[in-house]
């Protein structure tokens, strides 16, 4: 079991945590009076997890533009390919402002119905505090809102960062570029294809320490609040976790109502899949499952399947903006900040943005990528999803599986409309005969 990475870092977490609540009930005071060279060394630890945390976030701004710009050519691709591939497209837009929506109101009423507690605040922060107040800032009005949209100055933006600014730079930037000539579009694409893989490459290789990140992140969150900070994080598994896993049912509805497929019957199909989804937490290493369920108990045509369930792997993540602004949202809980309208605007674009330029590998790798660009949105401090990606493999799952279920949903929905539109040509045609 060890030799899975996320088994590493979950027993790094709980190592640092348990060894900082060993220092924790001796005392920091106490500690630092009686054995100095322990108390330093445990503060050289806690910057050493800074460190690998700043080393993954370094990866964000040119794998957000990267990824994006990317993403966008693929998805023009497909859209020029056919009206199927651009009715999937608009399709997936639909779902995953919708899953937007969901995830808002859910994480709020969820918090609403379980807040965080004093507590669980200090337990988590500690002396994150000051970070927070540094790098929030306060809402914009709508005027501000409507002018700070278009950066001035790209590499500012890119420098602040004001991640919103970039998001809407790269998209404008990516549709630009399918206006090129295939000459010159090709080898931009491929550029920027290859700068994301790099960045691929580099979060790789800093999650290879993640073990040793999560604990020295872990060791101060134990030194900073004792116990507390157990209960704190079983708090946010619980909140990430059980809204992203309503996410399931939801598209599991969707196939019965819109997809016109029978509960027990797209049960038994699905099966397979979710037990692939449920073990590699990956959409791409369930699509075999899913284009041959689809293509067998669900009935639908090779044709429908072979053009939107790939797409759907590459462009459309159901799960991702309800659990990657059910992360953001806790941690504003945490903090006490409240974002304003405005600023969840913005967020759900950037959280739809990365839902579709983001990589279709297990979360551990594109967790940083994805999340902190929202966190950055909403003005929200970064500094707890090095701890916070060490459990992400329980919600992980969830993801998946919602994944995974809404584009098997999607693919019996645009069925559906195909055959509508058939019974209706062939209804015309036999009124004008």
């Amino acid at each position: 079991m060890l030799k899975s990475l996320p088994a590493r870092v979950v027993l790094g977490l709980f190592l640092g945590l348990a060894v900082g609540i060993l220092l924790h009930l001796y005392g920091p005071q106490a500690l630092h009076a009686a054995y100095p060279a322990i108390a330093n060394g445990a503060h050289l630890i806690e910057a050493l997890g800074d460190l690998w945390l700043n080393a993954l976030q370094m990866t964000v701004v040119p794998l957000v533009f990267s990824l994006l710009i990317t993403g966008i050519a693929s998805v023009t691709d497909a859209a020029a390919t056919g009206r199927l591939a651009a009715r999937a497209v608009v399709l997936f837009v639909v779902l995953i402002l919708c899953a937007s929506a969901y995830g808002i109101v859910a994480t709020n009423s969820a918090l609403m119905l379980w807040p965080v507690a004093p507590g669980e605040i200090n337990a988590v922060l500690g002396h994150a505090q000051a970070a927070a107040d540094s790098t929030t800032t306060p809402a914009p009005d709508f005027a501000e809102w409507i002018k700070a949209l278009a950066p001035t100055n790209v590499i500012k933006a890119a420098a602040e960062p004001n991640i919103l600014q970039l998001v809407i730079f790269a998209v404008f930037f990516g549709f630009a570029a399918t206006r090129l000539a295939p000459n010159l579009r090709e080898p931009l694409v491929a550029f920027f294809n290859a700068i994301a893989e790099t960045m691929v490459v580099i979060v790789r290789w800093v999650l290879l320490a993640g073990p040793i990140g999560v604990f020295a992140l872990s060791l101060g969150v134990g030194l900073n609040a004792g116990i507390d900070a157990l209960g704190a994080l079983a708090h946010y598994i619980a909140i990430v976790a059980g809204v992203t896993a309503l996410a399931t049912p939801i598209a599991f509805a969707l196939a019965l109502l819109s997809g016109r497929q029978r509960a027990g019957a797209f049960a038994r199909a699905a099966t397979p899949v979710w037990a692939i989804a449920f073990s590699t937490q990956s959409s791409l290493a369930s699509l075999p499952a899913m284009v041959e369920t689809a293509r067998g108990p669900l009935g639908i045509p090779a044709r429908v399947v072979d053009l939107v369930l790939p797409l759907a792997v590459a462009v459309f993540r159901f799960t991702s903006p309800i659990a990657n602004l059910a992360v953001c949202i806790f941690i504003a809980h945490l903090y006490n900040l409240h974002p304003s309208a405005l600023q969840m605007t913005g967020a759900v674009f950037v959280a739809f943005a990365m839902s579709v330029g983001s990589v279709g590998l297990p979360g551990q790798v594109s967790y940083i990528a994805a999340i902190a660009p929202i966190c950055l949105s909403l003005g929200l401090p970064t500094n707890l999803l090095g701890i916070f990606l060490a459990v992400e493999v329980v919600p992980d799952i969830f993801r998946t599986l919602g994944n995974v279920t809404g584009d098997l949903a999607a693919a019996t929905i645009l069925h559906q409309e195909e055959k509508g539109e058939k019974f209706e040509l062939s209804a015309d045609a036999n009124i004008g005969a």
